[in-house]
């Protein structure tokens, strides 16, 4: 893949690096830096993208390894590639029913917060076990059991 096409889809897709880091990352420079630090680990990587699945389910992959690590370590990326610069992060704009979904998600364990930001943005429960390494039958206990938690959370929100 070119650097042509891997900017390319990278744009296409960058929804899905923001609100990874929105779920796990709360200020504002940290998200900007967790956002280059990504875009740095696809390219790095991109040579081993096999195509066995989607250019988003790879990313999914990237970005959630990426923000892991990041959090384990909490250090900072000083110097980022500069032909990556001109894909800057901008705050996605939420209205105020899907705000207090992802904040209602936002305090759900890692793994719980990863499954149903996957559901929501229409992976099958085998994509989800592909990018997660769990089981396709925890997948769905864990989606189960989340839709129910945050049913409960935001029913509780508007009394």
């Amino acid at each position: 893949m070119d650097e042509k096409e891997f900017l390319f889809l990278i744009k296409r897709h960058s929804g899905i690096i923001h609100k990874v880091i929105f779920l796990y990352v709360d200020h504002p420079q940290d998200k900007k830096d967790l956002y280059q630090e990504v875009l740095l680990q696809a390219w790095k990587s991109i040579a081993r993208f096999k195509r066995e699945s989607t250019f988003s389910t790879w990313l999914y992959r990237v970005a959630l390894n990426t923000v892991l690590t990041y959090r384990r370590k909490e250090t900072r990326i000083a110097e980022l590639k500069n032909s990556l610069d001109v894909l800057e992060y901008e705050t996605p704009k939420p209205n105020e029913n899907s705000d207090k979904l992802m904040n209602a998600i936002k305090k759900l364990n890692d793994t719980d917060k990863t499954v149903i930001m996957l559901h929501l943005e229409d992976y099958s429960n085998e994509e989800i076990s592909q990018i997660t390494g769990l089981s396709k039958g925890n997948v769905s206990v864990k989606l189960h059991r989340v839709k129910v938690l945050l049913t409960d959370k935001l029913k509780r929100q508007k009394k």
